[in-house]
């Protein structure tokens, strides 16, 4: 039950054949929640059922939408694959170490985010992700295919369940038994980047690279909703106070 909670999204996939050896590969090891993201290529055509082989119950089952945050709706942790280095301070993780993370049924629906063949996720879609995964390879040669990438993360999310005990993950910390799903949190990174333009923290140029900071230091405490609730009320009482400094100038200006 803990990895129906799962999500495996693919971001614009290009490669029916692809789509159909994914479908098979999460049946193989009991997972059955696929999203496609803006597909490129027909999911239900001949080359992705022969693929599918018996797994085209998943295949046909796989939700179709226009968006990676539509995807993602209603997820409280989000894993994103990149096979290459990003000028972040967050890490790259090895699989067996960041995967049991989405198992923690106080954390679920979780995701498990693959992007394009040809080249991954763009900079604006990791954002959305808590933790970044990098599956180890040979550096004479380190691209992956697709299918076999998240055949990969499959087979340790299923080690990994093999082991998981939730009773000992919850006596390492105090358990978060109320997290903000991930639409919940951006529409607070939404308004606080609004404010910080409007006060001037932020200039446009420069407030994608600013908020990637604010995202990972967000991400990283794992916000619970009634947080999440008690930040945006101070920010809407910044604006409150902005706007009643605002029309009290005015005013003044007026009476002079």
């Amino acid at each position: 039950m803990v990895l129906a909670g799962i999500r495996i999204i693919l971001v614009e996939p290009a490669g029916s054949r692809n789509v159909g050896s994914i479908a098979r590969v999460m049946k193989n090891f009991g997972l059955h929640h696929l999203i496609l993201v803006n597909p490129q290529c027909s999911c239900l055509g001949a080359e992705a059922k022969q693929m599918a082989v018996h797994a085209q119950d998943v295949l046909e089952s796989a939700v179709v939408v226009a968006k990676l945050t539509d995807a993602l709706q209603g997820c409280k942790r989000a894993i994103a694959t990149t096979a290459r280095p990003r000028d972040w301070d967050i890490p790259l993780e090895h699989p067996s170490i960041a995967l049991p993370w989405l198992l923690e049924p106080a954390a679920q629906p979780a995701a498990l985010i693959f992007g394009r063949e040809d080249s991954g996720l763009t900079n604006e879609e990791l954002n959305y992700a808590q933790r970044f995964i990098r599956i180890p390879s040979n550096p004479e040669y380190p691209s992956l295919n697709l299918a076999a990438a998240v055949g990969i993360c499959c087979y340790q999310l299923g080690e990994s369940l093999e082991s998981f005990s939730p009773e000992d993950n919850s006596s390492q910390e105090s358990p978060k038994t109320d997290l903000a799903p991930l639409e919940v949190v951006e529409a607070y990174h939404q308004q606080l980047e609004s404010l910080l333009l409007k006060i001037g923290y932020l200039y446009p140029h420069t407030a994608p690279s600013r908020m990637e900071k604010f995202r990972q230091m967000y991400h990283r405490t794992q916000l619970q909703n009634r947080e999440v609730a008690m930040l945006r009320g101070v920010l809407r009482q910044m604006e409150w106070a902005l706007s009643h400094q605002v029309e009290e100038g005015r005013s003044e200006g007026v009476m002079e």
